[in-house]
Protein backbone atom coordinates (compact mmCIF):
# COMPACT_ATOMS: atom_id res chain seq x y z
CA UNK A 1 0.00 0.00 0.00
CA UNK A 2 1.55 3.49 -0.49
CA UNK A 3 0.06 6.49 1.64
CA UNK A 4 0.42 10.20 1.21
CA UNK A 5 -0.78 12.45 3.53
CA UNK A 6 -2.16 16.11 3.48
CA UNK A 7 -3.75 18.86 5.32
CA UNK A 8 -0.87 20.35 7.15
CA UNK A 9 -0.20 24.18 7.26
CA UNK A 10 0.08 27.32 9.78
CA UNK A 11 -2.45 27.62 12.35
CA UNK A 12 -2.67 29.93 15.40
CA UNK A 13 -2.88 28.10 18.90
CA UNK A 14 -6.54 27.42 19.19
CA UNK A 15 -7.04 26.69 15.78
CA UNK A 16 -8.15 23.30 14.22
CA UNK A 17 -6.80 21.04 11.04
CA UNK A 18 -7.84 17.77 9.26
CA UNK A 19 -5.16 15.99 8.09
CA UNK A 20 -5.77 13.45 5.61
CA UNK A 21 -4.35 10.16 4.58
CA UNK A 22 -4.75 8.54 1.13
CA UNK A 23 -4.15 4.96 0.54
CA UNK A 24 -3.52 3.12 -3.08
CA UNK A 25 -2.82 -0.45 -3.80
CA UNK A 26 -4.80 -1.69 -1.33
CA UNK A 27 -8.11 -1.66 0.97
CA UNK A 28 -7.43 0.51 4.26
CA UNK A 29 -9.34 -2.18 5.86
CA UNK A 30 -6.67 -4.82 6.35
CA UNK A 31 -4.60 -2.60 8.22
CA UNK A 32 -4.28 -1.37 11.11
CA UNK A 33 -3.68 2.76 11.01
CA UNK A 34 -2.35 5.57 12.92
CA UNK A 35 -0.53 8.82 12.86
CA UNK A 36 2.66 9.89 14.21
CA UNK A 37 4.72 12.99 14.75
CA UNK A 38 8.00 14.14 15.15
CA UNK A 39 8.92 17.31 16.33
CA UNK A 40 12.47 19.60 15.45
CA UNK A 41 15.27 17.20 17.55
CA UNK A 42 12.69 14.83 18.74
CA UNK A 43 11.73 11.02 18.62
CA UNK A 44 8.98 9.89 16.34
CA UNK A 45 6.19 9.74 18.54
CA UNK A 46 2.70 7.59 18.50
CA UNK A 47 -0.23 10.46 18.24
CA UNK A 48 -3.50 7.76 17.30
CA UNK A 49 -4.48 4.71 15.73
CA UNK A 50 -7.08 2.87 14.88
CA UNK A 51 -7.88 -0.94 14.94
CA UNK A 52 -8.76 -3.28 11.96
CA UNK A 53 -10.72 -5.54 13.16
CA UNK A 54 -13.21 -3.40 14.66
CA UNK A 55 -12.53 0.46 15.09
CA UNK A 56 -10.90 0.82 18.40
CA UNK A 57 -9.45 3.75 18.86
CA UNK A 58 -5.98 5.09 20.88
CA UNK A 59 -4.62 8.09 21.47
CA UNK A 60 -1.69 9.60 23.41
CA UNK A 61 -2.32 11.01 26.83
CA UNK A 62 -1.23 14.13 25.35
CA UNK A 63 -4.06 14.57 22.23
CA UNK A 64 -6.54 12.32 23.94
CA UNK A 65 -9.57 15.26 23.69
CA UNK A 66 -9.11 16.98 20.94
CA UNK A 67 -7.14 14.59 18.24
CA UNK A 68 -10.68 12.34 16.28
CA UNK A 69 -8.79 9.30 13.90
CA UNK A 70 -11.43 8.34 11.89
CA UNK A 71 -11.29 5.99 8.80
CA UNK A 72 -13.49 6.47 5.41
CA UNK A 73 -13.52 3.11 4.25
CA UNK A 74 -15.26 4.05 0.65
CA UNK A 75 -12.55 6.91 0.16
CA UNK A 76 -9.90 4.62 1.75
CA UNK A 77 -8.07 7.15 3.63
CA UNK A 78 -7.93 7.54 7.69
CA UNK A 79 -8.27 11.36 8.97
CA UNK A 80 -7.06 13.30 12.07
CA UNK A 81 -8.76 16.26 12.91
CA UNK A 82 -7.27 18.24 15.25
CA UNK A 83 -8.50 20.77 17.34
CA UNK A 84 -7.20 23.43 20.23
CA UNK A 85 -3.98 22.99 18.61
CA UNK A 86 -1.20 23.91 20.79
CA UNK A 87 2.68 24.94 19.93
CA UNK A 88 3.81 21.84 21.25
CA UNK A 89 1.83 20.14 18.59
CA UNK A 90 3.77 21.25 15.90
CA UNK A 91 5.74 18.46 13.82
CA UNK A 92 6.05 16.86 11.03
CA UNK A 93 2.88 14.51 10.76
CA UNK A 94 2.71 11.19 9.45
CA UNK A 95 0.53 7.96 8.82
CA UNK A 96 1.12 4.46 8.97
CA UNK A 97 -0.23 1.20 8.45
CA UNK A 98 0.39 -2.15 9.29
CA UNK A 99 -0.76 -5.24 8.05
CA UNK A 100 -0.08 -8.47 10.07
CA UNK A 101 -1.12 -8.27 14.09
CA UNK A 102 -4.08 -8.43 15.10
CA UNK A 103 -2.82 -5.73 18.20
CA UNK A 104 -2.44 -2.32 18.03
CA UNK A 105 1.09 -0.91 18.89
CA UNK A 106 2.22 2.56 19.60
CA UNK A 107 6.19 1.54 18.03
CA UNK A 108 6.56 3.29 14.72
CA UNK A 109 9.45 -0.33 14.22
CA UNK A 110 6.33 -2.19 14.04
CA UNK A 111 4.80 0.04 11.09
CA UNK A 112 5.42 -1.25 7.73
CA UNK A 113 4.24 1.45 5.65
CA UNK A 114 4.68 5.37 5.93
CA UNK A 115 3.27 8.17 3.84
CA UNK A 116 5.31 11.54 3.28
CA UNK A 117 4.64 13.74 6.53
CA UNK A 118 2.79 16.57 6.14
CA UNK A 119 4.14 19.64 8.16
CA UNK A 120 2.09 21.39 11.12
CA UNK A 121 2.55 24.32 12.62
CA UNK A 122 1.20 26.51 15.32
CA UNK A 123 2.28 29.98 16.19
CA UNK A 124 1.15 32.09 18.96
Amino acid sequence: VQLQASGGGLVQAGGSLRLSCAASGDTLSNYNMAWFRQAPGKEREFVAAIRKTDGLLYYTDSVRGRFTISKDNPKNTVDLQINSLKIEDTAIYYCAAEKDSWVVTGRAVEYDYWGRGTQVTVSS
